[in-house]
């Protein structure tokens, strides 16, 4: 019988994370290294990797920029209060943020103002809804769960909900709909804050599953967009596993499996899709069927400090 990999489409790098890439090497390569990141730009250790090699230096803190120095700010995004540290220490700040997450800040805000608390459904830890839930702390309260929904104490104030963007739909529906049982109508977002990118890549993982047995995701252990296709490929039936991408492709995964589904987190590089394919060839996966679920063209313009450089 024959062996076959299917391969997602969408896959990989989504519009913000081309963006945020492109943002550090153009300011490597006008002003040369160091150029300070706070966080990683992306949750993919090949791309940080690749980039500290350029001379990007990854810092945990904008504390640990020297003054007067380039600070980018990954496309995770951060609380105000990261900014106002970042002109307080003279840093001159390059905003990396995906425009589909300042968006959500802007959302988080203008509810505040306008006398609601804001439900933010996400996890706690997640640098992107520590940013966010910064934006106006004392009225934000982090959901992680149906559960949480039901221990929510509005305190008489109506509920405005925004969500992480690198969940699914799927992933908030039941939180979601929790709180819409405890608290009525809820006020959300004209368009869904959901990242388009995330939906793409999920939608494509259950398309695969439909013929594929197991399911290959290339990304890294901190990439939430990678490890939630992992779920989604379970949750719809296949077998699956997060891989890397590099080096040698543990053999032992693909025993007893004709048809393989392989696909890639937003923030992982087509490069590593290509090295994985080319291993599958040659352990005998050879039959090649890409599955398109969305055609993607989005694309956002650089900042202004990046863009008048060109």
């Amino acid at each position: 019988m024959s062996k076959r990999v299917l391969l997602a489409a969408p896959r990989s790098f989504c519009a913000g994370v081309d963006r945020a890439i492109e943002i550090v090497e153009r300011l490597l390569a006008e002003h040369g290294p160091p150029i300070y990141v706070r966080h990683q730009i992306v949750h993919n250790d090949h791309v940080v990797q690749r980039l500290e090699r350029m001379g990007a230096v990854f810092v945990d803190s904008e504390d640990d920029v020297p003054s007067g120095e380039i600070c980018v700010l990954s496309a995770h995004g951060v609380a105000p209060s990261v900014r106002d540290n970042c002109e307080r220490r003279g840093l001159r700040v390059v905003d990396a943020v995906c425009p589909l997450v300042s968006k959500v800040h802007a959302e988080a805000r203008r509810y505040v103002d306008s006398g609601h608390l804001v439900a933010l459904v996400g996890h706690a830890d997640h640098v992107e809804v520590i940013g966010t839930a910064g934006e106006r702390p004392d009225e934000t309260v982090v959901i992680e769960s149906p559960e949480d929904a039901e221990r929510l104490d509005s305190r008489g104030r109506p509920i405005a909900v925004v969500t992480q963007t690198t969940l699914s739909l799927d992933d908030v529906r039941a939180t979601v709909d929790a709180l819409e049982q405890r608290f009525g109508t809820l006020r959300r977002p004209a368009a869904d804050d959901i990242c388009y990118a995330t939906q793409n890549r999920q939608d494509a993982v259950k398309r695969l599953a439909e013929e594929a047995s197991l399911i290959l995701v290339i990304g890294s252990q901190t990439s939430s967009n990678a490890q939630r296709l992992v779920e989604v490929a379970r949750n719809a039936g296949a077998t699956a596993a997060l891989i890397g991408g590099e080096g040698e492709l543990d053999i032992a995964l693909l025993d007893d499996h004709q048809t393989i589904g392989l696909t890639a987190g937003a923030s992982t590089p087509e490069e590593l899709v290509e090295s994985a394919l080319s291993r599958l060839a040659e352990l005998g996966w050879d039959q090649l069927e890409e599955v398109t679920v969305a055609r993607e063209d989005v694309h956002f313009r650089l900042p202004r400090e990046v863009a008048a450089a060109q």
